[in-house]
């Protein structure tokens, strides 16, 4: 299997580039003793710079004004309770028979009485962001996704709460009020939200001190692993801050695939495709024990023979459905493709995460998160070029070849 480097380059010092944009400590360091263990907070003397290329409160007047955005791309939240969604949008008007466009407006009134303002999917409606959401992804190894909490002063937008996922908190204009407690339920899973722990949440926020509580001035950030509880006040004025939110692989994912995997072995086996006796009451009386350790024992048997490679494509799959590859001009991309010859330039779009896999009848594929490409034989040792030196031209892929990765999107010009 041949692939793509699906990561940014780190420096020459060994530091990731993105990344060091948000901690204060070397990438290795964090890796090995931050990384979903312990909150981090940077100060922004101690950050190579701002983060003001990322967002902005012009940028919240531009999104909220002119682009139309639809729930679930924006909400409102106040006294730590999400208000109704007809309560800040309105019709498209003449022409557009949408019903939930942001009422600029509404969100006005909202806002001027405490209310915050959340820009949700940031990493697909903000430009800046959408790379910057994607270079960190490459680096982490996790998917990640972007909002924005813009907060009148003196007004709290959630209640204490945990989030089942990683975060990095960016602090863009304004001054915020963070407390920040021990995790009363330790490392939750994409399953498991802090309502279900709702009354050893509110006790904490009671009763605990907090690990941190300072406040957050623009250039700030904090690293937050998931299940640690957190609540934020703004103070000094209008408080935006960026949430990037680590969707971040686990063990349990492993788990996941590998029972599915053992499922679809154990089910070549005849004896688990028998069917249970007649008379069987599942509602009353349930499956019998026999039943149920003939099953036990055909799938131990099953989990015994899977191997990582046997995983490997389950999950390839569902983290190249996880993560979209970087933006591109369908009409110039259109336009390439048509004229494409000899001389043509191209290069791997980034985050595609294309790799050439065997298929069914001896065929091989280029997959990447755009879909499958079939190969033939004589194109195999070219593609494998252009993925492992991230470019190439028309002459060494051959025209044909060149013209169909440009129009599905693998390759962009250079």
């Amino acid at each position: 299997m041949t692939t793509t480097s699906s990561h940014r380059e780190r420096t020459e010092s060994g530091a990731l580039p993105v990344l060091s944009r948000l901690v204060s400590v070397p990438s290795e360091e964090f890796a090995q003793r931050f990384w979903s263990r312990e909150p981090l907070l940077s100060r922004a003397a101690d950050l190579p710079g701002t983060f003001e290329d990322l967002f902005s409160a012009a940028a919240v007047d531009e999104l909220v004004a002119t682009r139309g955005l639809r729930t679930p791309f924006l909400r409102m939240a106040k006294e730590g309770s999400t208000l109704p969604e007809r309560s800040f949008t309105r019709g498209g008007g003449i022409g557009a028979a949408v019903a939930d466009q942001a009422s600029d407006d509404a969100v006005l009134r909202h806002f001027s009485e405490g209310a915050t303002l959340v820009l949700q999917g940031l990493h697909r409606t903000w430009e800046p962001i959408v790379r910057f959401s994607q270079d960190l992804a490459g680096e982490l190894g996790h998917p990640v996704q972007v909002n924005a909490y813009v907060t009148p002063a003196q007004n709290t937008g959630f209640s204490d709460h945990y989030d089942v996922h990683d975060v990095f908190v960016l602090q863009i204009a304004g001054e915020k009020r963070w407390r920040i407690r021990p995790p009363v339920h330790e490392l939750p899973l994409r399953d498991q939200p802090w309502t279900d722990h709702r009354a050893a949440v509110e006790d904490s926020a009671a009763s605990t001190t907090p690990l941190i509580e300072t406040t957050f001035a623009p250039g700030d950030c904090l690293y937050l692993p998931r299940g640690f509880l957190h609540s934020a006040t703004a103070v000094g004025g209008t408080s935006i801050h960026l949430t990037i939110g680590v969707h971040s692989w686990t063990r349990r994912h492993v788990a996941d695939e590998l029972v599915r995997a053992a499922v679809r072995r154990a089910s070549d086996d005849p004896s688990l495709r028998t069917a249970l006796p007649v008379g069987t009451d599942l509602v009353g009386a349930g499956v019998a024990s026999a039943h149920v350790e003939d099953v036990r024992e055909a799938l131990l048997r099953a989990l015994a023979e899977v191997d990582a490679t046997e995983l490997a494509a389950g999950l390839a799959g569902a983290a190249r459905a996880a993560q979209r590859p970087a933006p591109l001009a369908p009409l110039a991309q259109a336009h390439a493709a048509d004229a494409a010859d000899e001389t043509t330039a191209v290069r791997v779009r980034d985050h595609v995460a294309a790799t050439i896999e065997p298929a069914a009848g001896g065929r091989t594929h280029l997959r990447s998160r755009v879909g499958s490409l079939p190969l033939e034989r004589d194109q195999l040792a070219a593609v494998e070029a252009l993925l492992s030196a991230g470019r190439a031209t028309g002459a060494g892929l051959g025209v044909a070849l060149t013209q169909a990765l440009l129009r599905t999107g693998v390759v962009v010009p250079e």
